[in-house]
């Protein structure tokens, strides 16, 4: 049984039709969440990180909504480049992606590499 270094939770909750806050699922959010896990699996991680599904997060109107445990950082992420920029930097070289931390929820100062 493995012990996961750092997990990825991806909203993935769909809202009614016309909801004001929208939803993450209509912004895409599972095909982000398929992607952090092919770039799990494209650095090496598996067993290391867990990419998982999360019901609603609570920021739907930021667009799709990640935090990354156990530093507790939030993004908004809204491409597949996103994605690889914060499985690169934030999750194996320890550096916050500051142009898609979520307002309010401020980051750690520093955070430590991943070592595998």
């Amino acid at each position: 049984m493995s012990t996961f270094k750092r997990h990825i939770f991806i909203c993935i909750n769909q809202r009614p039709p016309g909801d004001p806050r929208g939803c993450c699922a209509d912004r895409g959010s599972e095909r982000l969440h398929a992607f952090f896990k092919q770039e799990a699996d494209r650095l090496g991680l598996k067993g290391i990180v867990r990419a998982n599904k999360a019901g609603c997060l609570d920021h739907c109107e930021l667009g799709p909504s990640v935090v990354i445990y156990p530093e507790g950082v939030w993004y908004w992420v809204g491409s597949e480049a996103d994605v690889t920029e914060i499985m690169e930097r934030h999750v194996v070289k320890g550096e916050i992606v500051a142009r898609l931390l979520m307002p309010d929820h401020p980051a750690p100062k520093q955070l430590e590499p991943l070592k595998a």
